[in-house]
């Protein structure tokens, strides 16, 4: 089993910053991949990016690729999202996932996080 948990929600005004945290345990040795999905009010979960966790590679949505950075830091068991410029319509939940394989769609992620809100505002 791994445990995740997500921290760094907030309210961050349009054009801001704001960085996530996602805290892997447990048998995190079997972690293929890190990634963060988020879910908009009213809209499907969708995948914003990933890491491959022990060679540091990583992915992003098309959408998101120059504002959103992800990195991870192995000995904390941490994976981080650092998001920039950010608009009213990144509003949303920002879960973090794992899985032990290649595969980066929402069904193919073993383990969740609870989420954590972020919410873009004046």
């Amino acid at each position: 089993q791994v445990q995740l948990v997500e921290s760094g929600g907030g309210l961050v005004q349009p054009g801001g910053s704001l960085r996530l945290a996602c805290v892997a345990s447990g048998r995190t040795f079997s972690i293929y991949h890190m990634a963060w999905f988020r879910q908009a009010p009213g809209k499907e979960r969708e995948f914003v990016g990933a890491v491959r966790w022990t060679a540091g590679w990583t992915y992003y949505a098309d959408s998101l690729k120059g504002r959103f950075t992800i990195s991870r830091d192995n000995a904390k068991n941490t994976v981080y999202l650092q998001m920039n410029s950010l608009a009213p319509e990144d509003t949303a939940v920002y879960y973090c996932a794992a899985t032990y394989g290649t595969v980066l769609t929402k069904s193919d992620m073993n383990y969740w996080g609870k989420g954590t809100l972020v919410t873009v505002s004046s």
